[in-house]
This record gives C-alpha cells, sequence and structure tokens, in this order.
C-alpha cells in the first residue's frame, strides 16, 4: 500500500511537469547501507520534498508535501522561514491545485 503523501507528491509531480516546470523530489536523512556505513543525501533538515524551475523565466519554486493533516515538523517550519526571505516560490501544498497555485505567482 502507498504512503498518501507520496501519492500526492507523485500526482503534483506530474501536473507542475504538465505545466511547463521540471520538478525533483529529493530525500533528506541518513540511512544505514548494507556495509554498515551511514550514507547522506547532504540535504539540510527541513528541505521540501519537490523543488524545481519554471521553463518560462527559470523561477525555483520549493514544495512541502503534506496530507490534509499533515503538520510541519519544527525542522520544516525553519527552512519555511528562512527561505521566504529569498525571491523564490515556496508553498506547503496538500494538492495539485495548491502546487498548481505556487508555480503560478509571480
Amino acid at each position: 500500500m502507498s504512503n498518501p503523501e507520496t501519492e500526492i507528491q507523485n500526482d503534483i509531480r506530474i501536473a507542475l511537469s504538465a505545466h511547463d516546470c521540471t520538478v525533483f523530489r529529493t530525500n533528506v536523512g541518513k540511512v544505514m547501507m548494507n556495509n554498515g556505513r551511514w550514507f547522506d543525501t547532504g540535504l539540510p533538515k527541513g528541505h521540501p520534498d519537490l523543488y524545481g524551475f519554471r521553463h518560462s523565466d527559470g523561477k525555483v519554486f520549493y514544495i512541502e508535501v503534506k496530507t490534509k493533516t499533515g503538520k510541519l515538523r519544527p525542522d520544516q517550519k525553519k527552512f519555511a522561514e528562512f527561505i521566504k526571505k529569498y525571491p523564490v516560490l515556496y508553498g506547503v501544498c496538500r494538492s495539485v491545485d495548491d502546487a498548481i497555485e505556487v508555480i503560478e505567482r509571480k
């Protein structure tokens, strides 16, 4: 059975690609590999699930995906506060419509 948040992420990735955007899914954290070594993704804690850019003007966006009842963790809130200081698009999205609203901002 699939994770509801993953399903929303996948739907958003498909929709934004159809809206002339390039979208990347991120993985954050560390995992122990079979050889006993740790693999670190290199991204900071709280980094949004999706990021990318609009083809029309190269404007970068970051999207934190949550279910209808999902809440931001403290590290995600910290990232949101940080990124909003810069001229990029950011949003917490619970649906494809939310994500389209983010990428359509000026």
